[in-house]
């Protein structure tokens, strides 16, 4: 007899299981390192900036900006798999159970990221309205989490829409909703805060309405969507780890291609020219070397500490190099490559050749953001260090690990 509940209960253990196998990977010694450094730095100039708030600073707007975005963003997880359109389809009267576990589940699950906002926007409130009780910061806590759970029944309602351009239109209306209520709540202004309140209620009650009237649940929308999610956390750990299960996204980007692919074409370029148009057109790691580059320019840029300023530079450089290093693995399940009458030297020499390029050319960009900052002493120490870094890290550690 089949048993929803049951079934839910399955689903989740596998995925607790299959998540698990990886995240031990992900929360290494290396990452933790940096996260703890990272944390420690942000605690200590925000506690800093803190006490030296302008007046004029709009902390109404950061809280509502904040408050808003977690609150509308509300997925719910139900941890479907492609072949439940064949076989859990025809059980669909049976899976309300199923359902309605899911989205407690869901919500459960995303009560840390409520908290985390609410322990880095305290401070800031408190600093803004200091008249204010912490009984009042509470309530604006308590008021978050009734709209995080309306935002993900709305959001579980929704998605029995076909249409998509009507849920994109229903997730945008409550998200500006939801930081409208939270910026007159910050404000004080009761009165406005109330009435995009009522607002809200009615769009939160119309998506009801909608989602009464369609036909059944959509199913492939739920398969896409769990899909999508865990391609997205396999994507992160298959920078730690080999994950067989992750389908690789190819994108053209036809004239960074030809840019970059002009090697000369001899046996001993094999992998140079491999290697290059992967990190161009793979899905993950062009997108993720300029986040590092911009991430790492910005903390550059607003720290006033030199020597810290050179210690996130070589941190970014570190993060990059690392992280870039899983171009190795990327073609180990295309069996064509080993037809290649290429020796294996070649194709770490080929790896290696690229990270020197592209974290010292980070270096580099990092360098050249002192140099704006007419900062000559930080310019040198940044490329200089960030030159030896990468001769130190790449044949101290990173030459050992490709050829383990």
């Amino acid at each position: 007899m089949f048993d929803a509940r049951e079934l839910f209960r399955e689903r989740l253990s596998e995925y607790v299981k299959e998540t698990s196998r990886y995240l031990r990977y992900i929360f290494n010694g290396h990452l933790m390192i940096a996260m703890f450094f990272f944390i420690s730095v942000l605690a200590y100039y925000y506690q800093g900036w803190l006490t030296r708030l302008p007046e004029n600073f709009p902390a109404a707007l950061v809280i509502a900006l904040a408050f808003g975005l977690i609150a509308s963003y509300s997925p719910v997880r139900t941890l479907l798999q492609e072949p439940d359109l064949v076989f859990l389809i025809p059980a669909e009267h049976k899976m309300e159970a199923y359902f309605r576990n899911a989205i407690i589940y869901s919500f459960i699950v995303q009560l840390y990221l409520v908290f985390l906002i609410a322990a880095v926007i305290g401070p800031l409130y408190f600093a803004a309205y200091p008249d204010r009780s912490g009984r009042i910061y509470l309530l604006t806590i308590l008021v978050l989490l009734i709209f995080k759970l309306w935002n993900l029944l709305a959001n579980w309602w929704m998605q029995k829409v076909r249409d998509p351009g009507m849920r994109r239109a229903d997730t945008a209306a409550r998200t500006f909703l939801g930081i409208a209520v939270f910026y007159f709540a910050a404000r004080g202004d009761m009165v406005w805060a109330g009435i995009t309140t009522v607002v809200y209620i009615i769009v939160f009650l119309y998506d009801y309405m909608v989602s009464r009237n369609q036909p059944g649940v959509h199913w492939e929308l739920l398969v896409e969507r769990d899909r999508n999610r865990m391609q997205a956390f396999y994507r992160v750990a298959n920078m730690f780890a080999d994950v067989p299960h992750l389908k690789n996204r190819v994108k053209k980007r036809q004239w960074l291609v030809n840019l970059v692919s002009k090697v000369p074409f001899t046996r001993k370029h094999t992998f140079d020219y491999l290697y290059r148009i992967t990190f161009v057109r793979s899905g993950d790691y062009l997108g993720m070397y300029v986040r590092l580059v911009l991430i790492g320019g910005l903390f550059i840029y607003l720290i006033p500490n030199l020597w810290l300023q050179v210690l996130f530079a070589l941190l970014f450089c570190y993060l990059s190099c690392f992280q870039m290093m899983s171009l190795y693995q990327h073609h180990r399940t295309t069996m064509w490559l080993d037809i290649y009458p290429v020796e294996v030297a070649l194709r770490r020499k080929a790896l290696v050749k690229l990270l020197y390029q592209l974290t010292i050319g980070q270096a580099a960009l990092f360098s050249l953001l002192f140099l704006i900052q007419q900062e000559y002493t930080g310019f040198f120490l940044s490329l200089a260090g960030g030159i030896l870094f990468t001769y130190l890290f790449i044949n101290g550690y990173v030459k050992k690990k490709i050829a383990a």
